[in-house]
């Protein structure tokens, strides 16, 4: 998140129709890596990391930092969402030094299809914009995650640019309206 930030964290948690928004807790560890180790999940995130592995290096409790909220539904983690600080040096951005805000979010397989992360997007969106009116917030994935792009448009950002990053093209876009950068 940016610099600006003139909040606490965490936050209450957040209550939406079927979710909540909350701060990780040690009971969400097994979700974190299954997150992290489902091919599903990690198709368009540089693949899945070894179970193996995820099972020594995960925290008691994982995801305690600004920014990131757990998904939960019916008392059970289902996914994340995180607004965190885009790194300047990589491509796509709104302002000159790159600073920006990014929405992030990874769900389960079984919670797929049924809108959870459009529902948990825009409740973190809504939050993040009563917490710092006015500061855009970007979106980057890869065209070929079509759900993606379909949500991102969803939730009101619009392209702004495409670039090539990580060997695939990727969708740029900020949910203020902002003109497009050239390529």
């Amino acid at each position: 998140m940016t610099g600006r930030a003139s909040f606490t964290w965490p936050p209450a948690p957040i209550g939406t129709a079927r979710l909540v928004l909350r701060a990780s807790e040690a009971r969400d560890r097994a979700a974190f890596v299954e997150l992290f180790a489902s091919p599903e999940v990690r198709a368009h995130l540089g693949g899945p990391h070894p179970r193996d592995e995820l099972e020594r290096a995960v925290p008691q409790v994982p995801g305690r930092r600004p920014g990131l909220f757990v998904v939960e539904r019916d008392g059970a983690m289902i996914g994340t969402v995180t607004l965190e600080q885009r790194d300047p040096e990589r491509p796509g951005r709104l302002r000159p030094d790159g600073g920006s805000t990014e929405l992030g979010y990874m769900f389960l397989p079984e919670a797929w299809g049924a809108g959870y992360a459009a529902e948990a997007c825009s409740a973190a969106l809504d939050w993040f914009a009563a917490a710092l009116p006015g500061e855009p917030v970007v979106l980057c994935t890869r065209i070929a995650n079509a759900p993606s792009v379909r949500l991102a448009l969803k939730l009101g950002f619009t392209e702004v640019t495409r670039f090539e990053e990580f060997g695939a093209e990727q969708w740029f876009g900020a949910r203020n309206p902002v003109a497009p950068h050239q390529r």
